[in-house]
């Protein structure tokens, strides 16, 4: 059953840490410790520890791990297209900060994308499933959609018409939200359960270059070319290299096989749409299910919040488009790199919780720097200081959230699910953080980093709460025992 192997995961980690055999009975593991935990380096440190954190830097060599890093590009490649560059654009133009705020309502689509999940989860394309099976016919489809809808965008003016650009930021948004779901499906289903921890750092490589592109990438354009319209247009064709790793990347073994879709019984409506929310609220009590959404939504919150306005704090601080690509684009996804990288080897060696409190009280002091460089004003080194912290601390809890997530999910319904998880994080980044613009517009910038930074205290509070009553390897358990065969 697909959660037995997750608990199998989950266990498998535990023995690394004690380095000792591998077994699968499930029984506790002996503690008597090997004679490797006794072999010291010359340098003093045990060589059983170096081997464990050198095993676990190998998993990213893994072949599968390189398609799922490319799929992450395309994941991240319209995020900032709706969001931190179209604020850029639009602060650019004239537009109030209130009215930048709301704007990311525009991401909407996140927070819903649950309520079509089913359908992409469950639903082959005729004819197309059965030559790609059917988690990449539907990545095929929905990116053919996402290009043109960022060609539309780009046509747009939000000084003229702000509601014209919004309607093309919302579809931008919709079919972003499709090719997560079916994205994150893919990588949950193609990855062994011990290579998730892996497998969310690489995502989230893959996610943070996809960013660089459509923030550094694209103001460098806009410097250069003076026109949004062309540069919209040539993001809009960086998603070929979504589209080029969709044909080329492997079919997961649960999916539809190329020739087998027209032999597959047709999905109900129950199997669909009742079915995965069903298994996922009875698994715990109600009440557990309901700390675990919960939890989801509270603990990037804050991260959110203050995101929602660090591109127009950078404009008003007098920052030009090319300092602001150099340091919080460029400089800010290589720092965000090493944080994942650093997140994803946590979880290995520490365990999804331990690795979730830990990163979530660095990024949640990270907030504190962007008001430290407002009381300094426009200085481009404290900017590259501020961005680094920011986004290596943002990456190592990024990273460990993914792979947090990914386990939760039962590999029956892994889109939908994985969908309803997500859809709580985005309800905390665009509807509760929309309220960003009006706070930094009636306060100051120290006092709204300073909020961001309380804002994020709940989530590492419930996670504590969590880590006591409902640790993970209890999820894993109750989950192995109400999965369906």
């Amino acid at each position: 059953m697909p959660f037995g192997a997750a608990r199998f995961a989950l266990y498998h980690v535990k023995r690394l840490r004690e380095h000792q055999p591998f077994r699968a009975s499930g029984h506790a593991p002996d503690t008597k410790p090997t004679e490797k935990h006794n072999l010291m380096t010359d340098t003093g440190v045990p060589t059983g520890r170096l081997q464990r954190w050198g095993e676990a830097f190998t998993l990213y060599t893994e072949r599968r791990l390189l398609f799922v890093s490319a799929m992450g590009f395309a994941s991240g490649l319209p995020l900032l297209l709706t969001m931190g560059t179209l604020q850029i654009w639009m602060t650019e133009v004239g537009v109030s900060l209130t009215a930048v705020g709301l704007f990311a309502l525009a991401g909407t689509p996140y927070t819903l994308k649950f309520l079509w999940a089913p359908l992409i989860d469950r639903v082959p394309i005729p004819l197309l499933s059965q030559h790609l099976g059917r988690r990449r016919s539907w990545m095929l489809v929905i990116q053919l959609g996402l290009m043109g809808s960022i060609f539309g965008l780009g046509l747009s003016d939000p000084a003229t018409s702000p509601l014209h650009t919004a309607a093309w930021a919302v579809a931008v948004a919709f079919f972003s939200a499709s090719q997560d779901i079916v994205i994150d499906a893919y990588r949950i289903e193609i990855l062994d359960p011990s290579q998730q921890g892996a497998g969310a750092a690489m995502t989230q490589a893959g996610y943070r270059i996809g960013l660089l592109a459509a923030g550094a990438g694209a103001l460098y354009l806009a410097d250069a070319l003076k026109s949004w319209t062309i540069v919209y247009a040539a993001m809009a064709l960086l998603v070929f290299v979504g589209m080029i790793a969709t044909l080329l990347a492997p079919t997961p073994p649960d999916d539809v096989q190329p020739g087998e879709a027209a032999a597959r019984p047709q999905p109900t409506l129950h199997s669909m749409v009742i079915e995965p929310f069903q298994e996922f609220l009875t698994r715990h009590s109600l009440a557990a299910a309901l700390l675990i959404l919960a939890f989801i939504l509270l603990y990037k919150l804050g991260d959110a919040f203050a995101g929602s306005m660090t591109n127009p704090f950078y404009v008003k601080l007098g920052f030009s488009k090319t300092e602001i690509a150099n340091a919080s684009k460029l400089f800010g996804v290589v720092a965000t790199l090493a944080g994942v990288f650093l997140g994803g080897v946590m979880v290995k060696q520490y365990g999804v919780l331990n690795s979730l409190l830990w990163c979530g009280i660095l990024q949640m002091l990270s907030n504190l720097i962007f008001a430290a460089l407002a009381i300094v004003g426009h200085d481009v080194g404290f900017l590259y200081l501020a961005v680094g912290i920011e986004n290596f601390t943002g990456g190592m809890g990024s990273s460990a959230f993914v792979a947090y997530l990914s386990l939760l999910c039962n590999t029956a319904y892994t889109g939908t699910q994985f969908a309803l998880l997500t859809s709580f994080m985005a309800f905390g980044r665009t509807w509760l953080s929309s309220s960003g613009g009006w706070l930094a517009e009636h306060t100051d910038w120290v006092t709204f980093f300073v909020v961001s930074t309380v804002i994020a205290l709940p989530g590492l509070l419930l996670l504590l709460w969590m880590m006591k009553h409902l640790p993970l390897k209890l999820q894993i358990q109750k989950a192995q025992a109400t999965n369906p065969v």
